[in-house]
């Protein structure tokens, strides 16, 4: 028997939409993952691993756990084919496994320890590299087809409740909407959509491969974000970075206002050469629906408001290590600058770069102008240099940053700007610069929160609601 001859007998393709039975024989440098939630007979989900060009696959009712303790039931069932990972829909009544399947997770797999073709083996060892699963996994084997999934212990095996990720990790569905959506495949054209009343075309246009996130995803991200973000956006100029062939296409730093669209404003601001120059602003939510709809995902701003032009209020120190420095050496320079703040009577902010930094930030109420302004903020990181040399640095040249973390002043400079609370970043992956508390600075790295935890974060408590009191 071929091997997707039992997949292929179970079903009967011109009801379903599922994929037909081939083995993919283009074999990746990087094999693949998938975990769906399936609700049919019973809600379970379903792990897939990708193996010899198909998906090797388990039904582990309870689902994965984080908890190290836990050995999770996971039954093998018949192998699937590779296109399976981006089957996301409902299999009619009446048909094999009836119910509605969400894509849960995805990502990247790597098998520490060497498998079979014939998978007689105790036990099977790996590496998930997915946006929900992380860190090393065991499969152990013991009887017929049953199996126990056990998370091992790494620096990912903090406890996550996974019955509150009820979003589908490619389309941020739940799993009524996909039901509602019945018998569409997940790959089908979204011919139009309207979000703040802003028409979004091309919005299944990708941007981020790996995972796939399409225009629409992130404007929906940012319709979600918008009330959060809009009390640090509102009325400061913008700087956004413009991406129309997705994030490994041409970028394009727009500055300078080109369109006029729903919700942006203007003002016109001299430059060094005394001529005028329109700039512009978000005045409500709908501006930045509009900025996404021009392709325009990454948003910087201004320290200062459009009423107070010369007036900064917003002052931000980014800590840029030396790429060889660790991440513990980062977390301890963000807490020498809070000390240094706190000694000087500011209340100060964190939040991730969605790089590889992390942003302190103040909010200055004192009225200065940008040339006093600008000398606050570097006399401050000059204070933590002259008191650890070895480790930090005020000087932006490249040169002097070696070993030693460069704590970026030059922002609060007159028409320079930082990158926004809730902004995503314009990287390999899809991370966003995201406000935390100073308790979490030890366990969320720079680059770590995605547009699905920053939706989900939300929904607790604000870790800057103090900002503007």
């Amino acid at each position: 028997m071929k091997k997707l001859d039992k997949y292929n007998e179970k079903r009967n393709f011109n009801k379903t939409n599922e994929p037909n039975g081939k083995v993919n024989k283009k074999r990746s440098k990087k094999l693949r993952f998938v975990v769906q939630h399936h609700i049919a007979r019973k809600d379970h989900y379903d792990l897939r691993l990708e193996f010899n060009g198909v998906l090797k696959s388990w039904a582990v009712p309870k689902g994965p756990s984080y908890n190290t303790k836990d050995k999770r039931l996971a039954v093998l069932v018949e192998d699937h084919p590779y296109e399976y990972r981006n089957f996301e829909g409902c299999i009619p009544q009446g048909e094999y496994g009836a119910g509605t399947v969400m894509i849960w997770d995805e990502g990247y797999l790597e098998y520490i320890n060497d498998i079979p073709n014939d998978f007689n083996i105790k036990s099977i060892k790996f590496i998930l590299k997915g946006k929900r699963l992380k860190g090393k996994w065991t499969l152990v084997h013991f009887k017929e087809d049953n199996w126990l999934l056990i998370k091992e212990k790494d620096e990912y095996n903090e406890f996550k409740n996974i019955k509150k990720l009820n979003t589908s990790i490619k389309t941020n569905r739940t799993m009524q909407e996909i039901k509602e959506g019945k018998n569409k495949k997940l790959k089908t054209s979204i011919k139009d959509a309207v979000i703040e009343n802003i028409k979004i075309t091309n919005p299944d246009k990708l941007i981020f491969k790996n995972p796939n996130i399409t225009k629409l995803d992130i404007a929906y991200y940012y319709h979600k974000v918008s009330k959060r973000m809009m009390p640090y956006i509102q009325n400061r100029i913008i700087s956004t970075i413009r991406c129309p062939d997705g994030v490994n296409g041409d970028k394009f730093f727009m500055k300078h206002l080109n369109s006029e669209n729903d919700g942006i404003g203007k003002i016109k601001i001299k430059n060094k050469s005394n001529k005028k120059e329109d700039y512009y602003y978000i005045k409500d939510s709908r501006g930045i629906i509009s900025e996404v709809q021009m392709n325009s995902f990454e948003f910087h701003i201004w320290g200062s408001n459009i009423d107070k032009i010369n007036n900064p209020n917003y002052m931000v120190f980014d800590l840029d290590p030396d790429e060889k420095l660790n991440i513990k050496k980062l977390r301890r320079g963000v807490k020498d600058l809070k000390s240094i703040l706190d000694k000087l009577g500011l209340k100060s902010y964190l939040k991730t770069s969605g790089g590889k930094g992390f942003h302190v930030v103040v909010p200055i109420k004192q009225k200065m102008n940008y040339r006093k302004f600008r000398k606050t903020s570097k006399q401050i990181v000059e204070l933590l240099e002259e008191e650890y040399p070895d480790l930090y640095t005020s000087n932006m040249r490249k040169a002097k940053r070696k070993g030693k973390i460069f704590i970026d002043w030059v922002r609060n400079t007159k028409g320079s700007t930082s990158v926004a609370p809730y902004s995503i970043r314009l990287r390999d992956k899809c991370s966003v610069s995201m406000p935390i508390s100073w308790k979490e600075l030890d366990t969320i790295k720079p680059n770590e929160i995605t547009m699905e935890d920053a939706i989900n974060r939300i929904k607790k408590s604000d870790p800057w609601k103090t900002f503007f009191d």
